[in-house]
């Protein structure tokens, strides 16, 4: 039985949400992040209290983690044209996708994943992305996950699983599977030590965490968080 996994933990909160859903499934877990020259590499910063948030108030799951792992893909925000990676304003492009988007971004992230998980006998790869609640990435949709995941177990030579648990929910659900994973404790660090927001603002805390309010990754967080609120009130 597979029972080693390798998540893609960037600091946000799906990725922190997707991280307590391998803890809860596996027996061990180890996690790896990209600094890719993001706008928001305050993500990085939130990484290392994320985890010791999680063993403190979870000890159960603090068993289960392993070796966190960061890597330098600098050159991709150096090929990078985008307002993720530039000081730009955020805007749509004429292809219709958000000037947010990273071409290759995650296709990487699993590559990289995929050739850490060999090395190291894991044999599930975990991340957050969402075709229910997205900006239109394609790079997150479950057609081109199941793609890789073909090519990644054919180029490794080696049994390899995609796992996407929050694909096919939305922000609200997210934060009810959080909720339902580690009750208002893991709530509670998703909101305090988690970031979204793509201006990287950590000065203004709101109900759902904190962020500039404005940017497209903090209203999709925020409206998440209404709803999830209006459920459980």
């Amino acid at each position: 039985m597979k029972t080693r996994a390798l998540v893609l933990f960037s600091g946000g909160q799906d990725s922190t949400t997707c991280l307590a859903w391998a803890l809860n499934r596996y027996t061990y877990v180890e996690t790896v992040g990209f600094d890719y020259g993001q706008r928001h590499a305050v993500e990085l910063d939130c990484r290392p209290a994320v985890l010791e948030r999680l063993r403190q108030i979870f000890p159960s799951w603090g068993e289960k983690l392993g070796r966190d792992h960061v890597l330098d893909l600098s050159v991709l925000g150096s090929i990078s044209d985008t307002a993720l990676t530039q000081g730009k304003a955020i805007a749509m492009e004429q292809s219709g996708l958000p000037n947010t988007f990273v071409p290759g971004r995650n296709l990487l992230f699993f590559t990289l994943a995929a050739a850490i998980a060999y090395r190291r006998d894991l044999h599930s790869l975990v991340g957050g992305m969402c075709e229910t609640d997205y900006s239109g990435y394609p790079d997150c949709r479950d057609n081109t996950l199941k793609s890789l995941e073909v090519t990644l177990a054919l180029g490794m030579d080696s049994p390899l699983i995609i796992e996407t648990p929050l694909m096919w929910i939305d922000k609200a659900d997210t934060w009810q599977m959080a909720a339902d994973l580690g009750g208002d404790a893991l709530v509670d660090i998703i909101r305090k030590e988690t970031h979204t927001c793509y201006l990287g603002d950590r000065t203004h805390i709101h109900d759902w965490g904190y962020g500039c309010g404005q940017c497209p990754a903090c209203e999709l967080r925020a409206k998440g968080h209404r709803a999830f609120a209006t459920r459980t009130a």
